[in-house]
């Protein structure tokens, strides 16, 4: 299924693709974030990132009712990364904090509670989506990109 690519207000591309529901696609969940981050220059959150995807897309194979999820990439500003899968299943997930870790299963939303910055569930008329969101440094990904010549006109804070 096609990769698709939408302008952002922050100058950074967002990215998204439509997958089907079944456990081999966090393989490529987990890539399309790797592409994601690599082109705004955020290698250093690959590795929990790639972590927080993978963990939702799990989820959304396991209690999604369609036979499709979507997979959402995306900088809503400069300081913040957005990885959410979305599913038609309107089932709230739930974080189980007592899971140990002998067990298999049910750990998913405790390492993403435990990874990232915020993490929650969308609902919409249809369905939901289930996101987490890491912070990023915008410095850094400024000066590993090809724009980092372009001053800085945030407000200071």
């Amino acid at each position: 299924m096609a990769v698709t690519t939408t302008p952002r207000p922050t100058g950074h591309p967002g990215y998204s693709q439509t997958l089907p529901r079944e456990p081999e696609s966090a393989a490529v969940a987990r890539r399309l974030v790797c592409t994601a981050l690599a082109a705004w220059g955020l290698d250093d959150l690959i590795e929990d990132a790639t972590l927080v995807i993978s963990e939702l897309v799990s989820n959304a194979v396991e209690h999604g009712r369609l036979p499709s999820i979507r997979v959402i990439v995306n900088r809503p500003t400069e300081n913040w990364v957005h990885l959410g899968v979305i599913d038609r299943s309107k089932a709230l997930p739930t974080m189980r904090p007592g899971s140990n870790s002998d067990q298999i299963r049910g750990r998913g939303l405790v390492l993403v509670d435990a990874v990232t910055e915020r993490w929650g569930t969308d609902l919409y008329r249809w369905g939901k989506q289930v996101w987490g969101e890491l912070r990023c440094d915008s410095t850094a990904a400024r000066a590993t990109s090809p724009q980092s010549s372009r001053p800085d006109r945030r407000a200071a804070p």
